[in-house]
């Protein structure tokens, strides 16, 4: 059983039952007021901290503001600027959970610090590289394995791109979140990323007219040929090359985009999951699309992010090259 570091609060839910001023309803909302990912991540970077300050020999709780800065310039000697983010925000959510007053987190000279860690280093993220659309064509050519690999494969790609889906989603897909209809196919996302209070969300995939790159007939033609009529929709193969009974893990839909990244002649370390996400972004962006139209199909609640991939699209489409060169 792993252990829980000391003095880490955040979701601590012995705290929360000893609050006797609490009723029974109100210590539930708060027991569940983060996701669990989010905790655990939490104190994978309270206990980074604490083994810090242990071996420099500083208190960890309480911890002075000097603490914190020097422990966050330490931490950017090998990370980038957004995790030194993220950590100081742990450490404040876990200070604030424990009720101090001062969270020397919050102190200006802290604030200072990570802004000039942040100078320093650069806050742009290095991700994925993305599949566009003309990828996920040519990648339809290049489909391997026997009938039902390939079905399989087919439907995870056009899927997974034209629904924006993070791998986690894709391999989550249950044969009870889809609804097929006269117009295409509705997926309920019981549980995603940007759903942190469970609500369900709802992506919408219609029938295109090629059939070759239709994600809704590739879908239904693999629960056809799977005979799959309930449970995980994508599923593992067995060495006999039978269809497991258990869900693909998200680590083997990073694999298989992977695989067929390398097949069309891209470098497969530079793509990922994450790219067929990017690739339907970017590409809608290169089509003009509206902004809000595709944080509605991304579920992107940062217009920041998505901006970065209509610009991405931008500097390729509407570049003053072109008026120089002619070409356009």
């Amino acid at each position: 059983m792993k252990k829980t570091p000391k003095n880490f609060f955040i979701g601590n839910a012995e705290v929360i039952a000893n609050n006797s001023k609490l009723t029974a309803k109100s210590r539930q909302s708060i027991y569940i007021a983060r996701a669990k990912n989010t905790i655990d991540a939490y104190e994978s970077d309270w206990n980074d901290f604490c083994d810090w300050c242990e071996y420099h020999n500083v208190s960890s709780f309480p911890a002075l503001p000097e603490t914190i800065i020097n422990y966050i310039n330490d931490l950017a000697d090998n990370a980038k600027a957004n995790t030194v983010s993220r950590r100081i925000s742990a450490l404040t959510e876990n200070f604030d959970a424990a009720g101090i007053k001062d969270n020397p987190c919050r102190f200006p000279i802290v604030k200072n610090a990570l802004r000039g860690i942040k100078r320093m280093k650069g806050t742009m993220q290095h991700g994925k590289m993305p599949i566009l659309f003309d990828d996920i064509k040519e990648m339809m050519n290049c489909l391997e394995g026997n009938e039902l690999q390939q079905a399989r494969d087919k439907a995870i790609l056009l899927i997974g791109f034209y629904g924006a889906m993070r791998r986690s989603e894709l391999a989550g897909l249950d044969v009870e979140d889809l609804r097929f209809t006269r117009l295409g196919l509705l997926i309920t996302l019981r549980k995603s990323k940007t759903d942190q209070y469970d609500q369900g969300q709802q992506i919408g995939i219609p029938f295109v007219a090629d059939k070759e790159v239709c994600g809704v007939t590739a879908l239904r033609q693999w629960l056809q040929l799977s005979g799959i009529t309930t449970g995980p929709v994508f599923r593992g193969f067995t060495r006999s090359h039978t269809i497991r009974k258990t869900r693909i893990s998200d680590k083997s839909i990073a694999l298989i985009v992977k695989q067929y990244a390398g097949l069309v002649g891209m470098d497969p370390k530079d793509y990922g999951a994450h790219s067929l996400r990017h690739g339907f972004a970017t590409s809608a962006a290169q089509h003009h699309v509206e902004e809000r139209q595709i944080m509605h199909q991304t579920r992107h609640k940062s217009q920041a992010i998505v901006r970065r991939y209509i610009d991405e699209a931008d500097s390729l489409i509407d570049n003053p090259i072109f008026k120089i060169t002619g070409d356009k």
